[in-house]
């Protein structure tokens, strides 16, 4: 027999996530912006989940659901990301602790994710304000998309916070060197003349 009862929830949540979805997918030209989240920050310190409430990236709560292919901004990577890299994927940050990127590391390898490494930036949230490559989920998304040359979308997801526009005026110089670089090899020349 089958249950025609309507649930007290209208609907389910995986009905949200995949409305959700498609509302940050609508929009042209931009990038998709991919959050890995553990639940491991102050949820009211937290980018990334700022980012996921206005519709500015997706949050994803377990590894499978993430895209295959996409760059993956990793701090470890051997090449870092320039504009020669393909983003049609979009872009995947991890919002986690160290020993949980250690956990998941060798899922997160059979994904076979472009793993790209940011260039020497300095921070500019207030936990780390000032510290090269200590940068938090926002700042890490609108870097790259900045280097990819989507400067406009690093605009609108920084704008959310008080101090996003600090983030590019700290890094405005780096940032532009970077975003004409034609390869990681020049973006790595060209992090050296800022250190």
């Amino acid at each position: 027999m089958i249950n025609t009862r309507l649930s007290e929830k209208p609907y389910s949540e995986n009905f949200r996530n995949i409305t959700y979805m498609t509302d940050i997918q609508k929009k042209p030209n931009h990038i998709s912006l991919h959050l890995y989240h553990a639940n491991q920050c102050d949820p009211k310190k937290c980018t990334g989940k700022k980012l996921a409430k206005f519709k500015l990236a997706h949050l994803h709560k377990t590894l499978n659901k993430l895209p295959s292919g996409a760059i993956f901004l990793n701090p470890m990577a051997q090449q870092a990301l320039s504009p020669a890299d393909n983003y049609n994927r979009g872009i995947i940050v991890l919002d986690c602790s160290w020993e949980e990127v250690e956990r998941i590391f060798p899922m997160l390898q059979r994904l076979r994710l472009e793993h790209r490494a940011l260039p020497y930036l300095l921070a500019a949230n207030p936990v780390n304000f000032g510290k090269p490559f200590k940068l938090g989920t926002v700042e890490a998304f609108a870097a790259a998309l900045y280097i990819l040359d989507h400067k406009k979308q690093a605009e609108d997801i920084l704008n959310k916070f008080k101090w996003g526009h600090t983030f590019l005026e700290l890094n405005r110089e780096p940032l532009d060197a970077y975003s004409k670089a034609r390869n990681s090899k020049e973006v790595v020349n060209i992090q050296d003349e800022f250190m």
